[in-house]
């Protein structure tokens, strides 16, 4: 029986896609915001002051805003390296290794800087993040023949 219903749907045509759900929608600007919110809260972690361990009101608030900071910084970061993986695992395509054959690499660099910007607290890893991203956009917008311009938020 299976075999008589597929008889009578024809010839079926060949579809391609790049990923599991072909919706053709990427761009790095995603993993470039939700790492400047990473750069943003470790500016912020880096800009606290500890207050006098005596002021127990005080300690408490400074607790909760750096958890808070921290928490964000982690989960951004988290999400910056999850676009990342979206771009590099679906988007990308062997031909566009042809043309940039350190793509692996560089994607793999970023990778692992979203990993130390979410557990460490550094301006410089956060700043050489921002540095893989912006690589990431230009590789990302040339493969598809436009200038798009490099900007952030911040």
């Amino acid at each position: 029986m299976f075999e008589k219903m597929i008889q009578s749907l024809g010839t079926a045509q060949v579809a391609e896609a790049h990923c599991d759900g072909p919706c053709g929608i990427y761009d790095p600007a995603s993993a470039r915001i939700a790492a400047e919110a990473a750069v943003s809260m470790t500016k912020k972690i880096l800009d606290l002051t500890p207050p006098d361990p005596s002021d127990a009101k005080a300690f408490a608030s400074y607790n909760n805003t750096l958890s808070r900071y921290v928490a964000i910084k982690e989960e951004q970061a988290h999400l910056a390296k999850t676009e990342l993986l979206v771009l590099w695992t679906d988007y990308f395509k062997p031909q566009h290794l042809e043309d940039y054959p350190n793509l692996h690499d560089t994607f793999w660099k970023a990778a692992k800087l979203c990993s130390s910007v979410k557990v460490e607290v550094s301006a410089e890893h956060a700043a050489e993040l921002m540095t893989a991203i912006e690589e990431i956009h230009k590789i990302f917008w040339a493969t598809k023949g436009r200038d798009i311009a490099w900007y952030t938020a911040g």
